[in-house]
């Protein structure tokens, strides 16, 4: 799958009671995502809002097995490239494993769709996701990252990527990293006069060059 492709939607297939069960099973220890490498900047914000921060910062949602699927889930969706590090680089899991709590909404979906691919997985494969080769990974993630393509029974799998491939994004073009692999240069001061909107910019938006100097100078 190319660094950059969309994907989207999730269902259950038969499986044996036994992979069911050991696909159910939770490892209850919880990751350490409120390390989550989030090291949030508190200036410009409220004290309540900090406080705030600091606590979901000490909570954690998922497991380690959790994060660990996150991890490998995004750094297919964005891999590290010529141009910039993966979206694990970017600490794309840190910023889902807080987003999650930071929105709960997100929550059930994401924790069912990890256990959907795992349970998909074990029905395959006999394997956990992360557990699988990076072959079986990719065929897995292929079946559910086009929806147009995606088999009926895959449709709850595209549900989930659909979210998922959309936090990735999300967390990694909002990093600094990310910010940089478009070439976002954020609000920076122009040397010299201003000369104005360019002109066929003017043309588009039904202005002429006459419109602006009459505009500068009322």
């Amino acid at each position: 799958m190319n660094r950059r492709d969309s994907l989207k939607a999730l269902g259950l297939t038969t499986l044996s009671t036994g992979l069911l069960v050991a696909a159910c099973k939770t490892d209850d220890k919880k990751a350490d995502d409120s390390a989550a490498g989030a090291k949030f900047d508190e200036q410009g914000k409220q004290p309540f809002e900090i406080e705030r921060d600091k606590k979901l910062l000490a909570d954690s949602f998922f497991t380690d097995h959790e994060m660990a699927t996150i991890t490998v889930l995004a750094d297919i969706i964005i891999p590290k490239d010529d141009r910039s590090g993966s979206a694990s680089d970017a600490g794309v899991p840190a910023f889902i494993g807080f987003i999650v709590k930071d929105m709960p909404d997100h929550q059930t979906p994401m924790r069912g769709g990890l256990k959907w691919l795992d349970l998909k997985c074990l029905n395959l494969y006999g394997k956990s996701f992360v557990d699988c080769s990076h072959n079986q990974q990719i065929e897995m993630v292929t079946a559910i990252a086009y929806p147009a393509k995606a088999t009926l029974e895959m449709q709850p799998g595209v549900t989930f990527f659909n979210r998922m491939r959309d936090l990735t994004a999300t967390g990694f073009f909002s990093s600094k990293m990310g910010m940089k692999d478009i070439g976002y240069m954020g609000n920076s001061p122009m040397p010299g006069v201003f000369p104005g909107p360019p002109k066929e910019v003017l043309h588009q938006y039904g202005f002429s060059e006459k419109d602006l100097n009459l505009s500068l100078k009322g």
